[in-house]
């Protein structure tokens, strides 16, 4: 499983609409796209759960490297660069992913931490993933996933919510729309 992610920043008065409407009209684009688990259309408005920013952030889970490959180099990542311009695209190896037993995700959670340079890396890792293993039985968890950028050593733990339960550091954002073609071949548990 591989995670990716990009953020794309718009004006303080961007009328998120034009979002919501590119979301509602070309979304469903990946309904099918072979490799992916599941894309989640997920944006912050400024204002609204306490976001300072208008922002367009879809978050990824791969299945498969071949598939995230063919998105990037595809037309649609290169409608996307057109239209706002190349984002950075964060990307990161899975280490585990739970389905939970909400169905139908509204709202997505993110948090990110570097690891100390002497910090244990497999310590800090089997914390996040005791994390990962509290949450999976939350009646409103959708899914939820830990992944690790090793040249950074930064950590992402990315949880998609019916509704999302209040919690400090973590930014939150709405879901427009989930893209889950292989969402159930995904593989549960550590990833080793």
């Amino acid at each position: 499983m591989h995670a990716m992610h990009y953020e794309i920043t718009l004006p303080a008065d961007y009328d998120m609409g034009v979002i919501r409407t590119r979301v509602a009209t070309r979304g469903s684009a990946l309904d099918a796209f072979p490799g992916l688990g599941l894309k989640a259309y997920c944006v912050r408005e400024r204002g609204v759960d306490g976001s300072p920013v208008n922002q367009y952030a879809p978050f990824y889970l791969w299945r498969t490297a071949e598939g995230m490959n063919s998105f990037l180099w595809g037309p649609g990542f290169r409608g996307l660069s057109a239209d706002f311009g190349r984002p950075v695209v964060q990307h990161w190896s899975g280490l585990a992913f739970e389905r939970g037993a909400a169905e139908t995700p509204t709202a997505a959670t993110k948090r990110t931490w570097r690891l100390p340079a002497d910090a244990d890396a497999a310590e800090a890792v089997d914390r996040a993933l005791d994390r990962l293993d509290e949450l999976k039985d939350h009646p409103d968890l959708h899914s939820t996933a830990v992944a690790i950028d090793t040249r950074t050593w930064e950590l992402v733990h990315f949880s998609l919510w019916r509704t999302a339960p209040e919690t400090d550091g973590e930014v939150r954002f709405r879901v427009l729309h989930l893209s889950r073609p292989e969402l159930d071949d995904l593989s549960a548990g550590r990833h080793w």
